[in-house]
């Protein structure tokens, strides 16, 4: 009985506040889908372990301190006490939620239900309703109240993106309630909410949408789904006002300005606008939410479904540094991305959605957790040609992407299906599973290999044979007139009623066995922005090969602020493999199966290096612990020698000043400011050229990073168009150099290097060096492009 009244709970999450309408399609509840043994249900119990492993009391180690209760036991460390003190407690909750109603497993229900009570204690406490982790976050909201606001991209009122942080207790007490079916989050959402709407009351439209320059997660996604849990049209208002403008303007007018930006920034705020228009709000805001999305997996997405360097979005046009760093897609972004495409499917049925949604599933979001017995979940995953990814641990680190990765292994079977009605049952997704629909007296089997094997079998289980169609996906990489149908053994040839859908409607009877025949194919995948590099992938599978394992530093990351970048050298651009072919449009035609290795493949004769001459192309989500390839530069013979000195040349002084650098911090980009501890006031940020820069009429500084005193030089990069700015740079409090920028003729960027004065290099001096910049009387501090500590 609880099985289904969790599924009646979560069905309610697609119903408008205007009687009479109704999404196009409906996905099934968590409860309504099982895994069967595969890859993903392997994936769902790593990460069901990794959730029984934390520690519920050290989660809500931040919320008891806020509400002034004792802690039952000590925070936990890395970003969860470091000013996101939380967030984990937020994601957790959604995690547990999505775990039980997977599972069905009795522990996990018991977590989630201590989690809700213990938050409620220090809900509690606060007679207004307010509820988080956020450190001072009580006078700090007081500030907000008062309308004394001061936000930038990295935070609010010196806090670290606290309404993001918020976010996630909103999201978690939504999901223990719509997903999880406990009761008591949805009295504690509402109150939360019931808080926002009096802390804001006061604020006038603009003073919000300057609030809304910090990061704030979804916010108005959460507000229009209490505004249909409670149908009450004061939370869509809600919703509409923390609506970002400056991000909803310019994709109204599908217009593409995301270069620059903060990724994972903007895609809650989209995910958000597409929910306001199914609660009911304006209709156009859908259009906006759909631009946006093509905008991003047409122009700025890479083969294996993910996107954005350094957590911003890449330049359109130039995918060089996807190439050359080592912050590739983060994880977070393709969470989201999912959510938007779930939302954008269920309201369209255009199959377009789902081609992405698998290929993201397949080959970011099953490749981001380590599938040994201890887990972990990957921040950045390199795209840069033999570098590697490192993993969490479960009491060291507490990224953001350890938070949506908890919740992201736990839903792979959420669009596996889909209805419309009680008339079509829609068959999404190729994953070994079972459906249960106790509305329609069905129960639908999928047994399957697949990718390992290109055939999935369907069997239906009915209390009484019905009559409804069953619709089964043409997936975008499979031809037409390829997908072969079978029932019960015998061809049958299906209408295809709606693009991107074979159907068959008959009256199905219990053990009818529909076969469907899967052939897939291997091609070649340019990037975006058509430079000669190519993807190989098969069928929706990414294709990658192993090269070493050597030097993975940091592997299992520990809990140093850093630690979820891989930090371990970088091999030359040009000693990577190379794709050598007469016939580069055609270089698919050369990756050749090995016999009696389903999913294994060798490019014998393209590379342009022995070494690499008996390589194997497996999955990119089987490849762990292992520096890899998953781009692959294509020349002809005759371009050989030419294409590898360009590489080496562009790649050689990239390799020499990371050798160089002992900390670095990229100004006017989020994390790495939060990561070295900006401060600042009357300071801001921007994008020229593609680059960001922080300037300030009074002072900025970041702490950096000098364990070993090595560093003997500050470098700091300008840009040649500011002149005449005077501003001093101070190490540790200290007049390192008085500045006054002179600019170059040619008005490109120039790097300066500062020597450290002697006693900086030996014992006692601090290991951590606070670099300031402070605008002189009537000037302005920068702009600064990039601050590094040089060997």
């Amino acid at each position: 009985m609880q099985r289904f009244l969790l599924l009646a709970a979560g069905a309610c999450l697609l119903t408008r506040l205007s009687p009479g309408q109704s999404a196009a399609l409906q996905r099934f509840p968590a409860t309504a889908v099982e895994l069967l043994p595969g890859p993903f249900q392997q994936a769902q119990q790593t990460d069901k372990a990794y959730l029984l492993a934390l520690d519920a009391d050290r989660l809500l180690a931040p919320y008891r301190l806020e509400a002034g209760l004792p802690s039952k036991a000590a925070r936990y460390g890395n970003w969860e006490n470091t000013g996101l003190d939380g967030h984990i407690g937020g994601h957790y909750l959604s995690a547990l939620a999505l775990m039980y109603a997977a599972t069905h497993d009795a522990q996990v229900q018991q977590r989630l239900t201590y989690m809700v009570t213990e938050l409620a204690r220090c809900q509690q406490q606060n007679p207004d309703g307010y509820l988080g982790g956020v450190p001072g976050g009580r006078a700090m909201w007081a500030q907000v109240k008062a309308g004394q606001i001061n936000a930038n991209s990295f935070g609010l009122n010196q806090k670290w993106v606290p309404w993001y942080n918020l976010h996630k207790t909103y999201a978690g007490l939504r999901d223990a309630y719509l997903i999880g079916g406990n009761q008591q989050a949805r009295t504690m959402l509402i109150r939360l909410t019931d808080w926002c709407l009096d802390l804001t009351a006061g604020l006038s439209d603009a003073q919000i949408q300057d609030m809304l320059r910090s990061e704030h997660g979804g916010l108005n996604e959460v507000f229009a789904d209490v505004a249909q849990i409670t149908g009450d049209k004061k939370y869509l208002t809600l919703a509409q006002r923390f609506s970002h403008q400056a991000v909803l303007t310019p994709l109204l007018a599908r217009q593409d300005v995301l270069n620059g930006m903060h990724a994972n920034t903007q895609i809650p705020k989209v995910i958000g606008f597409e929910r306001i228009a199914e609660v009911g709000g304006d209709p156009a805001w859908r259009g906006a939410a759909e631009f946006f999305w093509q905008t991003v997996v047409d122009r700025r997405t890479v083969s294996i479904g993910g996107n954005s360097v350094s957590e911003h979005f890449n330049p359109a046009g130039n995918f060089t540094s996807m190439l050359e760093g080592v912050e590739g897609p983060e994880t977070c972004n393709t969470y989201n991305m999912l959510k938007l495409t779930q939302q954008l499917y269920l309201q369209s049925g255009a199959p377009r959605y789902l081609d992405f949604y698998e290929r993201a599933m397949y080959n970011h979001i099953l490749s981001s957790q380590h599938p040994g017995p201890a887990g972990g979940f990957v921040y950045f995953t390199p795209m840069r040609p033999r570098h590697y990814r490192v993993y969490s641990q479960p009491q060291e680190g507490f990224w953001c992407c350890v938070g949506s990765g908890l919740e992201n292994h736990a839903k792979y079977g959420e669009l596996v299906y889909a209805h419309r009605k009680e008339q079509e049952l829609l068959v999404n997704l190729f994953v070994p599973s079972r459906l249960s629909w106790p509305e329609q007296g069905l129960t639908l089997t999928q047994q399957t290999t697949f990718p390992q094997e290109e055939r999935s079998r369907l069997e239906l289980k009915l209390k009484k044979p019905r009559t409804f169609a069953l619709s089964i996906r043409q997936p975008g990489w499979l031809p037409a007139g390829q997908l072969a149908v079978q029932v019960n053994g015998k061809p049958v040839t299906p209408a295809a009623t709606a693009p991107g859908y074979l159907t068959l409607t008959r009256k199905w009877r219990t053990g009818d066995v529909v076969t469907l025949a899967l052939p897939m194919h291997t091609t070649a995948e340019a990037l975006p922005d058509g430079s000669p590099w190519v993807s190989f992938v098969h069928g929706p599978v990414v294709l990658a090969a192993a090269t070493d394992t050597t030097d993975l530093r940091g592997l299992r990351a520990d809990g140093q602020r850093m630690a979820h970048v891989a930090s371990g050298p970088l091999y030359p651009l040009e000693e990577a493999p190379v794709l050598v072919t007469t016939t580069p449009k055609d270089v698919a035609a050369s990756i050749r199966p090995v016999a009696g290795q389903p999913l294994t493949f060798t490019a014998a004769g393209l590379s342009g290096a022995e070494r690499y001459q008996n390589l194997r192309l497996v999955p990119f989500y089987q490849i762990h612990d292992a520096r890899y390839m998953v781009y692959w530069p294509v020349t002809t013979p005759e371009g050989l020698a030419a294409r590898t000195e360009e590489i080496r040349r562009r790649d050689a002084e990239k390799r020499a000043l990371e050798a160089r650098t002992v900390d670095q911090v990229t100004p006017g980009e989020q994390q790495p400011e939060s990561d070295h501890g900006f401060r600042g006031e009357q300071t801001e940020t921007g994008l020229h050229r593609n680059r960001h820069w922080r300037h300030a009429a009074g002072w900025f500084s970041y702490q950096l990073r000098n364990p070993e005193r090595a560093a003997r030089t500050l470098r700091v990069t300008y840009a040649g168009g500011d002149k005449g700015r005077r501003f001093t740079i101070l190490v540790n409090g200290a007049p390192l150099s008085q500045v006054t920028l002179t600019g170059n003729p040619e008005g490109s960027f120039y790097d300066v290097e500062y020597p450290l004065p002697e006693a900086l290099r030996r014992a006692p001096a601090a290991t951590s060096l606070t670099v300031k910049f402070e605008a002189a009387p009537g000037s302005t501090a920068g702009g600064v492009y990039d601050v590094r500590l040089l060997r």
